[in-house]
C-alpha cells in the first residue's frame, strides 16, 4: 500500500510528474471511477477472477488518486479514510462488534438504515425525511428500487406482488393512451411512470432491477452475435443488406439452439 501511495505522489509531483495526472481534478476523474467500478462488476458476472483482480487494483487506484488530491489541498489523506471506513463498519455492525443480536436480512437492513439516519443527523443534516441519502448520481434503475425499499419500511407498498402487476397494467395504458395523443412530454412522463412500475414489480419477486436487466442485456448480446455469425455463414451478406423476415427466422433459430 505504501509503494502504492507513493507512486500517487510521484505522478502527482509539480514538478516532475506526469501532465496528465497533474491536470486532474476530484471532477474529472469521476467517469474514469465510475468505469472502473462498472468493470469490476462485468469480471464479476463473467466469473473471470485474474480480470477481477485487475479491476480490482484500477479501482483502487481511483480511490488513491482522490485521497492524493484531497491530502493537496489539506482536506484529509488515505489514513484518515481508511480509519473513517473502518470505525464506521464497527458503528454499523453492533450485532458483530456489539451486544446488538442479529436478525434476519430483512431486519439486519433496517437497523443499519436506522444508524445511517443517526449519522445523517449528527451531522447536521437538517433532511429527516425517510428517503433522505439515496444518491441522484445513481443509476436510475438502482435509485428507483432504493426509494421504493425505503418506502415500504414504513408500510408504504403494495400488501403483495398482485397490486404492483396491476399498477403496471395500468401505466402500460396509460402510455398508449399518451403515444395516441401526440404529447411528448406527457408520454415521456407516463414512460417514466411504467419504468418505475416495473421495478416495483421486480422487487417484490425478489430480484434487483439493475441486476436483472444487465442479464438481458448480456441475453440480447449473445442471441444478435449467434444470428449475426449464423446470416453471415448461410447468407454471405451483412445484416444490413438483409431483410428483417431473414433476421426475424435467425433470430428464432438461436432462441431454438439456446433452449435445446
Amino acid at each position: 500500500m505504501d509503494e502504492l501511495l507513493d507512486l500517487m505522489a510521484r505522478l502527482r509531483d509539480p514538478r516532475t510528474g506526469c501532465p496528465w495526472d497533474l491536470r486532474q481534478s476530484f471532477e474529472s476523474i469521476v467517469p474514469y471511477t465510475l468505469e472502473e467500478a462498472y468493470e469490476v462488476a462485468d469480471a464479476i458476472e463473467q466469473g473471470d477472477m485474474p480480470a477481477l483482480r485487475g479491476e480490482l487494483g484500477d479501482l483502487l487506484f481511483q480511490v488513491v488518486f482522490y485521497c492524493r488530491m484531497a491530502e493537496e489541498q489539506a482536506l484529509f489523506d488515505f489514513t484518515q479514510v481508511c480509519r473513517g471506513i473502518t470505525e464506521k463498519m464497527r458503528r454499523r455492525h453492533p450485532h458483530v462488534f456489539g451486544d446488538a443480536q442479529a436478525g434476519d436480512d430483512q431486519s439486519l437492513r433496517r437497523a443499519w438504515e436506522r444508524v445511517k439516519a443517526r449519522e445523517r443527523a449528527d451531522g447536521g443534516d437538517a433532511d429527516n425525511s425517510q428517503l433522505a441519502g439515496i444518491a441522484r448520481a445513481l443509476p436510475a434503475l438502482l435509485r428507483a428500487h432504493k426509494l421504493q425499499r425505503r418506502a415500504a419500511d414504513v408500510g408504504f407498498d403494495w400488501p403483495d406482488v398482485a397490486g404492483a402487476l396491476d399498477k403496471m397494467r395500468e401505466e402500460l395504458d396509460d402510455v398508449a393512451e399518451a403515444a395516441a395523443g401526440g404529447d411528448a412530454a406527457h408520454l415521456e412522463e407516463e414512460l417514466g411512470d411504467l419504468l418505475f412500475a416495473l421495478v416495483n414489480v421486480v422487487r417484490l419477486y425478489g430480484f434487483s432491477a439493475e441486476h436483472v436487466l444487465r442479464r438481458a442485456n448480456d441475453k440480447f448480446e449473445r442471441r444478435f452475435r449467434r444470428m449475426e455469425q449464423r446470416l453471415a455463414a448461410d447468407e454471405g451478406a451483412g445484416l444490413a443488406e438483409l431483410s428483417l423476415e431473414q433476421m426475424e427466422q435467425a433470430w428464432e433459430a438461436v432462441k431454438k439452439e439456446e433452449r435445446e
